[in-house]
């Protein structure tokens, strides 16, 4: 006999009909299933032939045409990747790249600066902060080393280069240390400078800039007793305390720059020791700035990222600040530029936070340094040939400038400790906002 096969759904009325065929046909076995489903269900007949009815499940695919359908699958998955990025890469307007399987948008140096907002803190995060600077470390461990004469080129100058380096190096954070030296002529002829350099993260594709000058003026005066030694300018404020200072800040924000060099962040910190900022005799274009002319140039000069056709190492600036002639009581700080405004305004936020937070000493008012109300134009520094490039400069510069500057009293005497305590906790407060930490 044959076996009749039914290629549809079993229906209850089909199912029907197959009893009554296997009573009154010839047939033996009636097949009900739709095509492609094989039967999982069978119900014997009394007559001892069978219906194979029930439910129908799927029929088992080879694993050769499965393996055959993935590979085919992948094959077209990958050519329309290709496809979509290849496109985009032709295009200059795109910044969308595949790295390592993951979609990021490449960095905008250009505009990225522009819309970078800082982290807020809450209150117990300020106080922890601000309580992690230590006014003793700051003052005799750090600055005292630096109170020496500092002309470039000489032993006093590469001893403090070699305190500033070696401290930098011992921190945990695992600061890229480079002295950069060279030779330029001067009045006094050819001399060597060597600018300091430290980045926290050499592969973040922007940087904020932190500087300040470490030499001293050539200076001297006989002592005031016939029998004493000659007197030579130290420079306190300027800009003894203004290195120690940022060795502070970076000693006390330590844990967390390592924490974000780590997180492999988009803007990192850089440092920066200038040599040759005073000039040897009447400051203009050519006698004064000689290591920041220098390094402004350098930059200029230095494709960032590495190989790229449009941007420099000045690009990758998100803002320079700079520190200079900090150190007396009671100082006042104005904003330079209308480009670092916003950046002026968050000191001024970290200041009046800390006042009313009691973290600051000797601090009458909420807002006693850095003054909105005032306006002075830009003063000559080190800033300038960086300025002149297009970089956004934020000068922290004491103004009007103290009476001790560029005299010979500008020594420890004339220092303030908890003027210089307080303005490195407002610092503290802005970096790390502004950094995320």
């Amino acid at each position: 006999m044959t076996a009749r096969v039914l290629h549809s759904e079993p229906t209850i009325r089909e199912i029907g009909l197959a009893r009554t065929q296997l009573r009154n046909t010839q047939y033996q076995t009636i097949l009900v299933c739709k095509p492609g489903m094989r039967i999982n269900r069978r119900h014997r007949h009394t007559t001892g032939t069978e219906v194979l009815l029930g439910s129908c499940n799927p029929l088992r695919m080879s694993r050769v045409r499965v393996v055959l359908l993935c590979l085919c699958g992948m094959v077209a998955l990958a050519l329309t990747l290709g496809f979509y990025f290849s496109s985009n890469d032709a295009s200059d307007d795109d910044s969308i790249h595949m790295d390592d399987n993951i979609l990021f948008r490449e960095p905008d140096l250009i505009n990225d600066k522009l819309t970078h907002n800082p982290r807020r803190f809450t209150m117990a995060q300020i106080k922890r902060l601000a309580g992690q600077v230590n006014s003793g470390r700051l003052w005799y461990a750090l600055l005292k080393p630096i109170l020496v004469e500092r002309l470039p080129g000489t032993r006093g100058s590469r001893r403090v280069r070699d305190h500033i380096y070696s401290h930098l190096e011992f921190l945990s954070a695992g600061w890229s240390l480079e002295i950069d030296s060279f030779n330029s002529p001067t009045p006094k002829g050819l001399i060597s400078f060597s600018n300091l350099l430290a980045v926290l993260d050499p592969s973040a594709p922007r940087r904020l800039l932190l500087a300040c000058h470490y030499d001293s003026k050539a200076m001297v005066s006989a002592s005031k007793t016939p029998a004493g030694p000659l007197r030579r300018f130290l420079g306190a404020s300027d800009a003894a305390v203004p290195c120690a200072m940022i060795l502070e800040l970076v000693t006390a924000l330590d844990i967390q720059l390592k924490g974000q060099k780590q997180q492999k962040s988009q803007v990192t910190l850089q440092l920066v020791f200038f040599d040759g900022n005073e000039a040897f005799e009447q400051p203009s274009p050519s006698d004064s700035l000689y290591g920041s002319r220098y390094l402004a140039d350098q930059m200029s000069r230095t494709p960032h990222p590495p190989g790229a056709q449009h941007t420099t190492m000045l690009n990758a600036l998100d803002m320079f600040v700079l520190l200079d002639l900090i150190g007396g009581p009671d100082p006042m700080f104005v904003n330079h530029f209308d480009s670092t405004e916003r950046w002026f305004d968050e000191l001024i936020y970290a200041e009046r936070r800390l006042h009313n937070l009691g973290l600051l000493s000797s601090h009458p008012r909420e807002v006693s340094y850095f003054r909105k109300d005032i306006t002075m134009g830009p003063v000559e520094d080190d800033h300038v040939p960086f300025l002149q490039q297009g970089v956004p400069v934020l000068h922290i510069i004491t103004t009007p400038f103290p009476s001790f500057i560029h005299t010979l009293e500008d020594t420890a005497e004339h220092l303030h400790s908890p003027t210089i305590e307080n303005l490195t906790k407002v610092l503290v407060i802005f970096f790390a906002e502004y950094l995320g930490l």
